[in-house]
């Protein structure tokens, strides 16, 4: 901001002593306004030219630049305010050194005058202006939305979140999971008793009488069975 205000301000006045430039003397007592834009390039008369058609036009061109490129805050146009006139200027003084073999600076008011060290000095204001100058800040842009196109399935992630609850199965006094607990309903054996075997171990023996009257050995009924 402070760069910006700086800057205008030496823009400004820059544009004010070239503008002011042609009402003063710049050779020989002669003012700037009375140079016409013609003899420029085709060299310097002692025509008298008009306002509007002597060296003030392309100065005034210059402030207005000027004055544009501080309201926009544009560097781009105060520079260029600032290369108008110096290159105008310079090209007057070329075209006065051809004419007079020369250019002199005399004490009486001979040779270069005020209107000319006002001109360079505006030109350089100018520049100095455009380069203080911080220009427009640029705004920061929102990151666009990609938009889908027709007939494309966009594929989702898994879902953010804990992860579902297991159902608790019946557990036995050990820890181990019962196999045959009840499952909702389905196949389940509410009444079986996992404690008691459905016989007895097989090598347990019987005592089976003996057809004719007496006792067999119980390790004989074990491997010989009728």
């Amino acid at each position: 901001m402070i760069r910006n205000v700086v800057g205008s301000i030496l823009a400004l006045a820059g544009a004010t002593a070239a503008v002011w430039s042609p009402f003063r003397a710049w050779y020989d007592g002669r003012h700037g306004r009375d140079y016409r834009i013609e003899d420029l390039f085709a060299g310097i008369t002692d025509t008298k030219a008009e306002v509007i058609g002597s060296v003030l036009l392309p100065l005034a061109f210059a402030a207005l630049l000027t004055l544009v490129g501080v309201v926009l805050r544009s560097r781009l146009l105060v520079a260029l305010a600032g290369l108008v006139v110096l290159g105008f200027t310079v090209l007057w003084m070329v075209r006065v050194g051809q004419a007079e073999d020369g250019l002199a600076v005399g004490p009486d008011g001979d040779g270069l005058g005020t209107g000319v060290a006002l001109a360079l000095l505006g030109g350089v204001l100018l520049l100095l202006g455009a380069l203080l100058m911080a220009g427009r800040a640029r705004s920061r842009r929102a990151p666009e939305e990609v938009s889908t196109p027709p007939g494309h399935t966009t594929h989702r992630g898994p879902p953010v979140g804990p992860p579902p609850e297991e159902p608790v199965r019946d557990r036995d006094p050990a820890g181990d999971t019962d196999p045959h607990a009840d499952r909702g309903g389905y196949g389940g054996n509410e009444g079986y008793d996992r404690g008691a075997p459905p016989y007895d171990a097989p090598t347990r023996s019987y005592d089976v009488p003996d057809p004719d009257g007496r006792e067999r050995p119980p390790d004989r009924d074990r491997w010989n069975n009728p």
